[in-house]
C-alpha cells in the first residue's frame, strides 16, 4: 500500500514550506515517526516524521524547493506492499499485448489535460468576476494590494485553486498580472516598475525568487564595496523577513512600557532552583513566572488574547502562549497550548520541553500553530528593553528586558531592587492604549505580589 507524505501546515498563516534537507533516500527503510525530512517556514525549522513505516519509494519534491501545504512530497511503500507488488508485475508480463496499448492510453489524458488548463484560466477569471471568492493567503492579498494586481486574473496552483505567493510573484515577474486600479498604479508607478522587473538579488535555495519586500532600496553598487562576503539568506531567514515586513504593514504597532520589581521572585528563584530541579527534574527559570502573570493579565483583558480577521475581532477562549526561541539559524515561536489550565510546574516543564526540542528540530507541526499571544525575552542576552514585532495573527506580544539591580525610591528611601522593563507591542486596530496599559499593569502587579508556592 502506497502512503503519500504531504507538506504539513506549520502555522495558521502558513500556506507553503521549503524542504531544506531529505534525511532518507529512495529505497531506504523507515519506521513510523522516524525523521524523514526537514522543512523551513517563517515559524519553524523542523524535522517532519514519516507518517508510516515502510520503504521510501519516491521523492517528488527536491531540496530547496518551496511548495504549498498538502502537496505530496514523497511516497512510502507501507509494510505489506512488498508482498502485493510482485502480483501485478507477473500480470503485466503475462499480457504483453495489453502493455503495448497502455502507453497510448496515458497519452490521450495528457493531451486532454493540456487544453484543460488553457480553458481554466479563461473561465476562472470570468467566474471570479461574477462574485466567486478568490482563495488566497493574507500575504498574497497584501502583495496584490501593494502592487495593484487583480487576483481574479491569476490561476492558483494551490489546494482548491488557492493563489500562493509563488503564483503572484510569477505573474508579476512575467508581466501578465492585470492591475486592479489604474489610477493608483499610475500614482505609484516607481513601486510597480520596481516590483515587476526581474529580481536581481541573489536567489534563495533552489533558485527560489526573493520576495519583493526583501529587495534593498539602496542601489546595488552602493551595497557592494570594500572587502565583503555576500551570502544569500537561508530559506528560514527569508520567511522571517517576509513575516516581519507583512506584520509591520498590516498591524499599526503601538507600544506600552512599564517596569516591574522582580526582587521577590528573584529571591524565591535563587533559594528554590536547586531543590526545584532535584524534585521535578526540570530547571527553574524566570519564564514560567512571566507566563503565569501574562495568563492572569489575559484573563482580565481578553481583548489582548485575540486575532484580527479583516473587520472581525476573534476573541480566543484558550490562552496559547507562543514563546520565542532563538536558534543559531533563526528564530521560532513554539506554542504552549492551554496555559490557563496549567499550574506552575506544568508551565515550567512545558516551556523547557518546547525550547529544548526547538533547538534540536524535534517540534511537531501542531506545536507552532494556534498561538493567541506571544512573549519574547531579549533580556536573556542583556537587552535592557526592545520593541518587538507582533507575531501574526496575534494582536500583541510582550518583550521582557534584562533583570538588573537598580537604585529605586521606596517609601522615600533609596533601595536596591531587581527591576525589569516590560514592553507590550499591540495592534491598535484591536487593542487601545487604555487596555494595553491596564494589561501591563496587571502583569506587573502579579509579578510584584507573587504569592504562589512553587515547591
Amino acid at each position: 500500500m502506497a502512503v503519500d507524505v504531504i507538506m504539513p501546515q506549520m502555522g495558521e498563516s502558513i500556506f507553503e514550506g521549503t524542504i531544506t534537507k531529505w534525511l532518507k533516500k529512495p529505497g531506504d527503510r523507515i519506521e513510523r515517526d522516524e525523521p524523514l525530512f526537514e522543512i523551513s517556514t517563517d515559524k519553524v525549522d523542523a524535522e517532519i516524521p514519516a507518517p508510516s513505516a515502510g520503504v521510501l519509494k519516491e521523492i517528488k519534491v527536491s531540496e530547496g524547493q518551496t511548495v504549498p501545504i498538502q502537496t505530496v512530497v514523497a511516497v512510502i511503500d507501507a509494510i505489506g506492499a512488498s508482498a502485493a507488488a510482485p502480483a501485478p508485475a507477473p500480470a503485466k508480463t503475462e499480457t504483453p499485448k495489453a502493455a503495448t496499448p497502455a502507453p497510448p492510453a496515458p497519452a490521450p489524458p495528457a493531451a486532454a489535460a493540456a487544453p484543460a488548463p488553457s480553458a481554466a484560466p479563461t473561465a476562472a477569471p470570468a467566474g471570479r468576476g461574477n462574485g466567486q471568492k478568490v482563495r488566497s493567503s493574507p500575504l498574497v492579498r497584501r502583495l496584490a494590494k501593494e502592487h495593484h494586481v487583480d487576483l481574479a486574473g491569476i490561476e492558483g496552483s494551490g489546494a482548491g485553486g488557492r493563489i500562493s505567493k509563488k503564483d503572484i510573484l510569477a505573474a508579476m515577474e512575467s508581466g501578465s498580472a492585470k492591475t486592479s486600479a489604474p489610477t493608483a498604479a499610475s500614482v505609484s508607478a516607481p513601486t510597480s516598475a520596481a516590483s515587476t522587473r526581474p529580481v536581481s538579488v541573489p536567489p534563495g535555495p533552489g533558485g527560489a525568487l526573493v520576495h519583493p519586500a526583501l529587495e534593498n532600496a539602496v542601489p546595488r553598487e552602493r551595497m557592494y564595496f570594500g572587502s565583503f562576503d555576500a551570502q544569500p539568506m537561508s530559506a528560514m531567514r527569508q520567511r522571517i523577513a517576509e513575516h516581519m515586513v507583512a506584520s509591520k504593514r498590516v498591524s499599526p504597532h503601538v507600544y506600552s512600557i512599564d517596569e516591574a520589581d522582580m526582587t521577590r521572585i528573584a529571591k524565591i528563584r535563587e533559594r528554590s532552583k536547586a531543590a526545584f530541579e532535584a524534585k521535578y527534574g526540570t530547571k527553574l527559570t524566570f519564564m514560567p513566572f512571566f507566563v503565569r502573570a501574562c495568563v492572569e493579565g489575559l484573563r482580565a483583558f481578553p481583548t489582548v488574547n485575540a486575532s484580527a480577521d479583516g473587520t472581525t475581532m476573534v476573541l480566543h477562549h484558550e490562552i496559547n502562549v507562543g514563546i520565542a526561541v532563538a536558534l543559531d539559524w533563526g528564530l521560532i515561536v513554539p506554542v504552549l497550548k492551554n496555559s490557563e489550565e496549567k499550574n506552575f510546574l506544568g508551565l515550567a516543564r512545558g516551556i523547557n520541553d518546547l525550547a529544548e526540542r526547538a533547538r534540536v528540530k524535534k517540534l511537531k507541526p501542531e506545536e507552532v500553530q494556534e498561538g493567541t499571544f506571544s512573549i519574547t525575552n531579549p533580556g536573556v542576552y542583556g537587552g535592557l528593553m526592545g520593541l518587538p514585532v507582533i507575531n501574526q495573527p496575534n494582536v500583541a506580544i510582550l518583550g521582557i528586558g534584562a533583570i538588573q539591580k537598580r537604585p529605586m525610591v521606596i517609601d522615600d528611601a533609596i533601595a536596591v531592587r531587581s527591576m525589569v522593563y516590560l514592553t507590550l507591542s499591540y495592534d491598535h486596530r484591536v487593542v487601545d492604549g487604555a487596555i494595553a496599559h491596564q494589561f501591563v499593569g496587571k502583569v506587573k502587579a502579579y509579578l510584584e505580589g507573587w504569592s504562589e508556592e512553587i515547591l
